[in-house]
């Protein structure tokens, strides 16, 4: 029998016509819902503080959006469901500037976000069972993802030159809850810890989709930890600038990048693990206005195959990128996998691009081959010693399901 559940007639309009956002009991079973949205793309705003509790299952209709001076709590072990949507209507929770997202699970009580599609309930993590009772960890794109925004520096611009906000991808231009970006380094957007989302990347337009985590302009203050992305349709956590620091993060079976970066996000990601993603590992992207800032991504393992998914590339940067990449183990290697620069530059032209003990699980006479210059840059290394701490990834599906095995 389906275990998706009834929708209670107290359903909580946020907004207009069929975007609503719903909670659910334990009390009857129906099948998922299939609605798609009103058709207008407008978001159902949260405008006042609100709580979402783990003895409910939350339904997203539509964009869901939390505004300037609200904060949203999420409790440990609460389920959030996205519908079906696309374009306009992608179904997201979106935290805009100003607002905060608490969202605090714990180990044993992780925060899902996931597909209405997906038949887990609150029985299923108060029971230790983390893994989607119906859907494989490959299947994506069924919703659209969550989004934060921030006040902290961006590097962007147009044709009249530096811009210090710009609209977030995914969202329509005609929602400014959509700006993110500033010059507030220390801004504060919530807490994000033992969150799992999955399913995600629902298209939005030609060959684009949201990400399963978006980062826009989120500034210091904000602690985002211990994050799971699970078959999302895009990438798996993307930075759009900002100052906030992420760790113990887990990407599996994305269908485009692992970990993505832009417009010189100033931060650090440590100690993460990428499995299956069938873009670049990472597509470390540079500058796109004057302001110039570096970030470190550090401690990490990643598998360039797996279960049937290969990786396009090992690291993708740009001529301008800023990044120093350290303790980083590669393996599941296949022919073709390379770190590379976009425009075919030797690494000697891209200074601002660093390596430290980067471990490439491979024959140390073939190294060569998997990166695209002519003289292996310093830093680079055949080695078979994993570099992430795996034992903080106990609670996710990608370790209940194995997936974390040999790393």
């Amino acid at each position: 029998m389906n275990t998706f559940k009834k929708l209670r007639n107290a359903a909580l309009f946020l907004g207009m016509g069929a975007l609503i956002l719903t909670s659910c009991n334990d009390d009857d079973d129906e099948d998922p819902p299939t609605n798609n949205g009103s058709g207008d793309g407008q978001s159902i705003l949260i405008t006042s503080n609100t709580t979402w509790s783990a003895d409910s299952v939350y339904i997203l209709d539509g964009r869901v959006t939390v505004v300037d001076g609200v904060t949203l709590t999420i409790e440990p072990g609460t389920i959030i469901k996205g519908r079906s949507g696309t374009g306009p209507n992608a179904t997201a929770l979106l935290v805009a500037r100003g607002g905060t997202l608490i969202a605090e699970g714990e180990p044993d009580m992780p925060i899902i976000f996931t597909s209405a599609a997906d038949q887990i309930s609150p029985e299923d993590v108060a029971a230790g069972n983390f893994e989607s009772p119906n859907l494989a960890p490959t299947v994506n794109g069924l919703w659209g993802g969550v989004i934060v925004l921030g006040r902290a520096p961006i590097s962007a611009s147009n044709d009249n030159g530096d811009v210090t906000e710009v609209q977030i991808e995914g969202i329509p231009t005609s929602d400014p809850n959509g700006l993110y970006g500033g010059n507030e380094p220390m801004d504060n957007s919530g807490r994000l810890r033992y969150v799992s989302i999955r399913h995600g990347g629902t298209n939005i337009g030609q060959g684009n989709e949201i990400n399963g985590l978006t980062l826009g302009g989120v500034g210091d203050e904000t602690i985002i930890e211990h994050i799971e992305i699970v078959a999302n349709q895009d990438d798996g956590v993307e930075w759009f600038g900002g100052t906030v620091d992420v760790s113990n993060v887990v990407v599996w079976n994305c269908g485009d990048d692992g970990l993505d970066t832009d417009q010189s996000w100033d931060g650090t990601v440590d100690n993460f693990v990428v499995i299956g993603v069938t873009g670049h590992a990472f597509e470390l992207d540079g500058p796109e206005g004057s302001y110039e800032a570096a970030h470190m991504i550090t401690n990490g393992s990643v598998k360039m195959t797996f279960d049937g998914r290969t990786t396009e590339d090992i690291i993708n940067v740009d001529d301008n990128s800023m990044v120093d990449l350290s303790n980083i183990y590669f393996t599941d290697i296949v022919s073709g996998q390379q770190i590379s620069e976009d425009d075919d530059l030797p690494f000697s032209q891209v200074p601002d691009v660093t390596f430290s003990n980067i471990l490439l699980d491979v024959d140390a006479n073939d190294l060569g081959d998997y990166v695209n210059d002519a003289t292996i840059p310093t830093g680079i290394s055949a080695g078979t010693t994993p570099q992430a701490d795996v034992s903080v990834f106990d609670w996710t599906w990608a370790s209940q399901a194995g997936g974390l095995s040999g790393l």
